[in-house]
């Protein structure tokens, strides 16, 4: 259920008939007012919130236009082409005092709020050793028109090692080993657009001392359901060597509302209500650590941007 009465007031588009057309579309309960550019949707006096959803290589630019016109933004993933030009937005935000955050969608989904809480307040696996996931999806990338869209307190930045696969000069496979200082935890991450993940099959497994949990879903950016496997604990009388997985684990589902949009939209407008000027969720520390980590990616990768190089 939704914590908030939102109300779309402008839409902005490339062209009047597209902003027109999408209205038709998604807002058959609105009637917001068409702009032919984003410009005048920034400069609309009605807008309190500027949801900023155009491809990414535009967020940049799209996000200190708003900001320099006064208003609040949620900024879609990923948040900027590299670490720096999200240091410049985040830095205008703060001098013009407005909100800004990135619409990190999962971490805002119920789902993804309660997994959070068993594993680190009722750290019902234990410590946690080590997290797999894997984004798997079919895409012919040389078929794609040149139109197509290319806690923070306790966050570190991980050492990382990375490998990456281009086609047509777009990166098509990553694999990414993460190791944590602190802790010698590890992350493994892969994604790929050549082939796509079997149907069922759990996206992202997390390893814990005291058992695992695997997360389910459709894909990895709609996840439904995750279950709670406990393994017994070794010792003389259970060496690891002779102890079985368990075959049934605790599975918690939970509903998909819309397309899980609705959730960052939420808590966006419950943290300009507060006064807060960042995300309670995806708080700008964390947004500059994610793009530092991606940037490392790209360059041991060999991905390279036109911004890179200024």
């Amino acid at each position: 259920m939704q914590k908030v009465r939102h109300q779309i007031q402008a839409i902005g588009s490339s062209s009047f008939d597209n902003g027109k057309e999408f209205a038709c579309r998604h807002c058959p309960n609105s009637r917001p007012k068409i702009y032919d550019s984003y410009q005048r949707v920034y400069e609309a006096p009605a807008v309190d919130i500027v949801y900023i959803g155009t491809p990414h290589g535009h967020h940049y630019r799209n996000c200190l236009d708003a900001i320099a016109a006064g208003k609040n933004v949620l900024c879609e993933k990923a948040f900027a082409l590299n670490a720096e030009q999200a240091r410049i937005v985040i830095d205008a935000a703060r001098e013009e005092n407005v909100y800004i955050a990135e619409a990190m969608w999962l971490r805002h989904r119920p789902l993804v709020q309660e997994l959070r809480r068993l594993i680190h307040q009722d750290k019902v696996i234990g410590e946690v050793s080590r997290a797999r996931a894997d984004f798997s999806l079919e895409i012919d990338i040389a078929s794609l028109p040149p139109t197509t869209r290319g806690t923070p307190s306790r966050s570190e930045r991980p050492e990382v090692k990375a490998g990456q696969t281009h086609e047509h000069g777009v990166e098509v496979a990553t694999s990414v080993l993460l190791k944590y200082p602190s802790t010698g935890r590890q992350g493994i991450a892969i994604s790929t657009t050549k082939v796509s993940a079997p149907p069922g099959e759990p996206f992202a497994i997390i390893y814990g001392r005291n058992g695992y949990i695997k997360i389910e879903g459709l894909t990895a950016s709609m996840p439904h359901s995750f279950s709670v496997y406990k393994t017994p604990q070794e010792g003389p009388q259970c060496p690891y060597s002779l102890w079985t997985p368990p075959e049934k684990g605790k599975r918690y589902t939970f509903p998909n509302y819309g397309r899980g949009f609705v959730y960052e939209a939420d808590n966006t407008a419950l943290d300009i209500l507060a006064g807060r000027k960042q995300s309670v969720v995806m708080p700008w520390s964390e947004t500059i650590r994610m793009m530092e980590i991606m940037d490392e990616i790209r360059r041991q990768g060999g991905t390279v941007y036109p911004s890179d190089r200024c």
